[in-house]
């Protein structure tokens, strides 16, 4: 088994075709290494193929009228990107970075375009992947409007235990490092905003921080101060404790 076709089967867009067709995806897919910080694509670029993260991360992003940097999201091994190519994109709108060294899977459009009409539910994963990372953007839009700067950084730590929260037996560690300005682009702030709410949260024996890994210390008092009732840890199998963090609020 290739490294490719095994990267193709790890992903849930594919996950009930056969193994003749993700070979038949394989066929005409190649694999690109890109080195941390170089661009993935770009707006304007032709949207003729979909993007299968092997390896590392990359991170969605817009630039604001101002010329800032805008974060919309970040992509992970086996995640599919770019998929509005499958749906009459026809040039890309936002551009993606690598923020890592990274192996990228290249797919032709029409590679998957093909498969559409023996295996609808491909078209539907593909909506309900579009339509979730919609909602995502949505939320994190409404927590920019009607949120104070210090409700906007705890929001997003909360948005990111639940993508890479790991309990630790001294708190819960966030898996992804990301500096004060990568977590300003994500939420339309600045820098010095980020550290100085950071800072407080610190004092107040909220969080703390050590080489850009953020550790929660008290989610009861992180969670209440957002109103935030649950937050879903991502599975961890060798854990036996639940991955739902309650409240109590």
């Amino acid at each position: 088994m290739s490294e490719t076709y095994w990267h193709l089967s790890k992903c849930r867009l594919f996950g009930d075709l056969q193994p003749e067709e993700i070979r038949s995806i394989e066929s005409a897919a190649s694999v690109k290494k890109f080195k941390r910080s170089a661009t993935v694509y770009a707006p304007h670029d032709s949207a003729d193929h979909v993007l299968l993260q092997a390896s590392g991360r990359t991170k969605i992003c817009h630039m604001t009228p101002d010329g800032k940097q805008s974060i919309l999201m970040f992509i992970e091994p086996t995640e599919i990107f770019g998929e509005l190519a499958l749906m009459g994109q026809t040039f890309r709108e936002e551009y993606t970075e690598a923020t890592e060294n990274s192996d990228i899977i290249v797919i032709p459009r029409d590679a998957l375009s093909n498969m559409f009409e023996t295996h609808p539910q491909l078209l539907l994963e593909v909506s309900r992947l579009i339509g979730q990372r919609r909602k995502r953007v949505e939320k994190r839009l409404r927590n920019l409007l009607f949120h104070s700067n210090r409700e906007r950084v705890i929001f997003l730590l909360v948005e990111l235990l639940e993508q890479y929260g790991q309990r630790e037996e001294n708190g819960v560690v966030l898996k992804i490092k990301l500096s004060h300005q990568e977590m300003a682009n994500i939420i339309g702030s600045t820098r010095e905003t980020v550290t100085m709410v950071l800072g407080d949260l610190q004092k107040e024996g909220v969080l703390e921080i050590a080489r850009r890994r953020v550790r929660i210390l008290d989610m009861n008092k992180l969670a209440a101060e957002v109103d935030f009732k649950a937050i879903h840890l991502p599975i961890d199998d060798s854990l036996t404790a639940s991955n739902q963090f309650t409240t109590g609020v």
